[in-house]
């Protein structure tokens, strides 16, 4: 009987559980986490501190559901991993056998050296242990400062304005993620963003946060020259594969964890998975580190496989991801780049407030390639379908009714225009 030992408790972990169970029925199965006892839905914690969810509402397994598929859950912190014994070493002296170990430990909100940043008051947002420090931090407060203008900063944005805390948030770039949407999206967000109260300043950064009588967070200075005084400030300038762990144990890392599209990595027997994974040859049009739930997912069901013998390599189809901007849904699906390449045409309408539906395809065929949808619903289904057989954009133009997933809240034709 082969013993398996996870360390890490969210999507991608517990799914390798799940799959390894379904596969090998005899099996010992233990998930190790310092986080919580059980998974939860970590993209709803934002829902937690505003108060549409309870933290049991975000469990997608009852507690029972572990005992009965035989998964041991040990609450704990692996300090070291010996590979060479197949131990992991517990910061309470526990130690945990294993004969295959897969390493799930997650992202780590990024710091940049910033003046200050070690202040009561400043923090980022990941873990759950995040979300109880922010209720304690956004106490009594009536201004906070946002740092970082990713998806996680506009949630905390909207988390502090829930709560009607006044909020400043500070974006480097001259268009939110501009990185990733082309101009008209950033505009739709930036207007959502400015309508719900918040102090948008764009091409700003932080370069220092000072302290107040208190010892507390009392301002922050910014690279334009403002101070901007505030009780708490919220580091979101993107996150990081957490490998403090692996590095440790002397399993190779990169920026992530190193990993072979069977997510094996520079040690026999360990695997890694999520997060914190880093693929030594990415696919093409593929990040080398993917940080989305259902990437996690797909790692965890290829990695489980691999392990209880059923070994394929990772096929994670087409790239879609969905957000939500304060009232603004946003869908992408396919490929849609900030700034469209020489060989593709980008095709939009919108109405210039809240909505835009945007459809690239290739210039040398027509054939769709890639969908965003910001205010209207777009059925995943039917986008994938046009994007896997090739169909033609006069094709999927004459046809949009058929990806509407809102036909009461979207308007019924589209003028698509260059």
């Amino acid at each position: 009987m082969a013993r398996i030992a996870i360390i890490g408790n969210g999507i991608a972990g517990t799914t390798a559980a799940r799959t390894i169970r379904k596969l090998q029925p005899d099996w010992q199965i233990t998930i190790v986490s310092a986080e919580t006892d059980h998974l939860f839905a970590r993209t709803a914690i934002m829902y937690i501190y505003m108060g549409h969810m309870t933290y049991e509402d975000t469990k997608p397994y009852e507690d029972w559901f572990w005992e009965k598929n035989r998964i041991d859950l040990v609450r704990g912190l692996v300090d070291r991993v010996d590979t060479h014994e197949r131990e992991l070493c517990l910061s309470d002296g526990r130690r945990i056998a294993y004969d295959k170990l897969v390493l799930a430990t997650g992202s780590r909100y990024n710091t940049f050296g910033w003046p200050g940043q070690n202040l009561s008051g400043v923090q980022g947002l990941v873990t759950y242990q995040d979300l109880e420090l922010l209720e304690e931090n956004t106490r009594d407060i009536e201004h906070g400062v946002v740092v970082g203008g990713g998806l996680i900063g506009i949630e905390l944005a909207e988390m502090l304005r829930s709560r009607r805390i006044d909020v400043t948030f500070l974006v480097r770039e001259a268009a939110y993620m501009d990185y990733l949407l082309p101009a008209e999206e950033s505009e739709l967000i930036h207007r959502q963003i400015r309508a719900h109260g918040v102090d948008l300043r764009l091409g700003a950064e932080l370069d220092e946060i000072l302290p107040a009588p208190d010892g507390r967070v009392g301002s922050v200075l910014t690279s334009t020259g403002d101070e901007i005084a505030c009780g708490m400030v919220g580091l979101t300038a993107g996150v990081s594969p957490n490998t403090a762990l692996a590095g440790g144990s002397g399993i190779e890392v990169s920026r992530g964890i190193l990993v072979d599209r069977r997510f094996r990595t520079s040690v026999d027997g360990v695997y890694a998975v999520g997060d914190c994974a880093e693929f030594r040859d990415p696919l093409a049009g593929r990040m080398s580190v993917e940080q989305l739930w259902y990437s996690g997912r797909i790692h965890g069901e290829t990695v489980g496989m691999a392990i209880a013998g059923e070994s394929t390599e990772y096929e994670p189809g087409m790239f879609y991801n969905s957000a939500k901007f304060f009232d603004m849904e946003y869908q992408t699906y396919g490929d849609v780049p900030a700034n469209t390449p020489d060989d593709q045409e980008s095709i939009f309408w919108s109405d210039g407030v809240d909505k835009l539906v945007r459809v690239n395809c290739r210039r040398v065929d027509s054939v769709v390639v890639g969908f965003n949808a910001l205010g209207i619903r777009l059925r995943q289904d039917v986008c994938a379908d046009w994007i896997a057989t090739e169909s033609t954009i006069d094709t999927v133009v004459a046809d949009f009714g058929r990806a509407n997933f809102d036909p009461e809240f979207t308007l019924r034709e589209y003028d698509l225009v260059h």
